[in-house]
């Protein structure tokens, strides 16, 4: 249960967030709502997610089990859910989508991807625990730039799964609108609660 009310204040800067959600997810979401409550927060959050959607030097698909890892690390069911449904749409493989959870046990990722999320883990533990070797083989295989991409958008998700998770804010149902139907031989648990 959100532990701020999701109706905030209906400033000019709270319906234009609003609106621009709606119009490019379909609905409102929960954690612009519960942000809504500060516009400064809220107008603050909105101009980061606006700047993290232009960089281009990691893979989409990379970029995306990294963010997926560091929130079920967390335990941000909000944001499995969100990114459930976000990468479907972009034509992510299902099969990668479903095994997340699981991802040591799961034969679908390539070594590249394991690297990637063992280090989007390493970053969200407290403290952060990352080895030298790894760091090296992402920096090797990657380049640097796309590296440091990597390194903050695991921080950007840390931002945003510890605010959802400590809002109390759980699933909002996009993955419910995706068909996602599960691969033969693969469990169909997605998410972690987040408590």
């Amino acid at each position: 249960m959100a532990r701020v009310s999701l109706t905030p204040p209906r400033s000019l800067r709270y319906r234009l967030t609003e609106w621009y959600a709606k119009r490019t997810y379909g609905r409102a979401m929960d954690p612009l709502k519960a942000a809504g409550h500060h516009p400064r927060v809220l107008w603050g959050q909105a101009r980061l997610e606006m700047s993290v959607a232009r960089w281009n030097s990691l893979d989409a698909d990379l970029k995306a089990l990294a963010v997926m890892a560091s929130a079920a690390s967390i335990g941000c069911s909000w944001c499995m859910d969100f990114g459930h449904w976000e990468n479907h749409e972009r034509g992510m493989d299902p099969r990668k989508l479903h095994a997340l959870p699981r991802w040591r046990q799961s034969e679908v990722y390539s070594d590249l991807e394991r690297d990637v999320m063992e280090y989007a883990e390493g970053i969200t533990a407290n403290p952060p625990d990352v080895a030298d070797d790894l760091a090296e083989r992402l920096v090797h295989r990657l380049g640097e730039p796309a590296f440091v991409e990597l390194t903050a958008m695991i921080a950007v998700e840390n931002l945003r799964s510890r605010f959802n998770a400590a809002m109390g804010l759980t699933s909002q149902g996009f993955k419910d609108s995706c068909d996602l139907a599960p691969t033969p031989g693969h469990a169909t648990d997605d998410h972690r609660s987040p408590h």
